[in-house]
């Protein structure tokens, strides 16, 4: 097995993490989960490395592995691939973020809570206002979809301050409260400790003014039927989750597909939930879409058992309904090459004439009707077999 991380470590987004929503500490389960992956012989982990090229299909992949140095590459055999090129935080200069140090991320203000001595950590002492700012730069226009672990993440942290000192004032200014799951205990929880949790319509956004060196927030309490002023010593923004840049890079080369969001597409939301079209290529994390630690390890554990299936069986048995190519009549022209959406045809150069993998095949039948010269046929479904078969029931 071959890990491919492309940062000089293991562990990603999760080494942001210090402490999970039940309670356990993330930081020592990463590094019980990272000595047992660089102790297991089996495991080659190529740090600071990606993926540059990849061949094949399943049970026969070929990919080169590109390190840090120009020399440093690799050509490893494989014959299954799992996706978990994780997420990213979105960038946003809203509500002050990147003009006041006051103002951070979740994932700064998680840091500070679980990293004592930084200087974000000395602002959580000494903070006795602490407001936190839902859906930013999610649910909008150019971001619709809800990232999901923004609330939860949300409710964590604000029992967390009120852990640290049950003096401090910590209002959750919110759009909608989604804490699905066995999570509404927790948000439960957090209104019995005194969190405050203020409603926002998106046409009434909260706004952050720094005045005499205090920054105050602005927002409009439906409860109170009036626009209030907050005073805070903080500001927590819960951004969103946004695809890796990476996954564009990564659908074109596996051929898998992207959701308008740029987040992997699943083969079906239901029947094949780490599977794509494209045997072999399984996803996991939050390649696929924003989710929590639980989900995402459920969901690694899923795409390493469907993994399993293929590397476990000396032979796979391919599709019957696959394309074939009548060589008389093929011109070579590429036509059925630029429309395979599975990259199953290509040019033989020697004989002149387009050849079909089956194994990558899928049946679709896009090659057979782009053919002008009528040189491929769908096995099955041959022009001549379709003309008895209309006659024979005209008969």
């Amino acid at each position: 097995m071959h890990l491919v991380e492309r940062e000089e470590q293991l562990g990603g987004n999760f080494r942001n993490v210090h402490v999970t929503a039940n309670g356990r500490d993330a930081q020592e389960f990463l590094s019980a989960m990272i000595d047992q992956v660089t102790g297991e012989a089996n495991i080659q982990v190529h740090l600071s490395s990606e993926v540059g090229e990849a061949e094949g299909f399943v049970g026969n992949f070929k990919s080169t592995i590109r390190g840090a140095g120009e020399d440093d590459e690799v050509a490893v055999e494989h014959g299954a691939v799992i996706l978990a090129t994780g997420a990213e935080e979105l960038e946003t200069d809203e509500f002050l973020r990147g003009q006041d140090p006051r103002v951070l991320t979740l994932r700064e203000l998680e840091e500070a809570l679980g990293v004592d001595g930084s200087a974000s950590a000395d602002m959580l002492d000494q903070a006795r206002s602490v407001v936190l700012i839902q859906c930013v730069g999610s649910r909008c226009d150019e971001r619709p979809y809800c990232s999901r672990i923004c609330c939860n993440k949300s409710i964590k942290n604000a029992l967390k301050l009120k852990q640290r000192n049950p003096e401090t004032n910590v209002y959750v200014l919110y759009r909608d409260v989604r804490a699905y799951g066995l999570h509404e205990l927790a948000y439960r929880e957090a209104r019995e400790q005194g969190v405050l949790f203020v409603r926002y319509d998106e046409d009434a956004k909260p706004q952050v003014t720094c005045d005499d060196g205090g920054l105050n927030v602005h927002v409009f309490d439906p409860v109170l039927r009036r626009k209030i002023t907050i005073p805070a010593d903080l500001i927590g923004l819960a951004v969103g989750v946004v695809a890796s840049v990476a996954n564009k890079a990564m659908s074109q080369m596996w051929k898998v597909p992207l959701n308008s969001e740029g987040f992997f597409l699943e083969a079906h939301v239901k029947l094949r939930p780490v599977d794509f079209a494209t045997d072999g290529v399984f996803v996991c994390g939050l390649a696929h879409y924003p989710k929590d630690v639980s989900e995402s390890v459920a969901q690694a554990r899923a795409a390493a058992g469907r993994a399993m299936t293929v590397l476990s069986k000396d032979s796979i048995e391919a599709e019957g309904k696959v394309s074939q190519v009548r060589n008389d009549r093929c011109a070579a022209c590429g036509a059925c090459v630029a429309v395979c959406p599975f990259g199953a045809i290509e040019i033989d150069d020697a004989e002149g004439v387009a050849k079909v993998n089956e194994t990558l095949c899928k049946g679709c039948g896009a090659c057979s009707a782009t053919c002008r010269s009528g040189a491929i046929d769908l096995r099955g479904f041959r022009d001549e077999q379709l003309v008895a078969a209309i006659e024979a029931v005209m008969v």
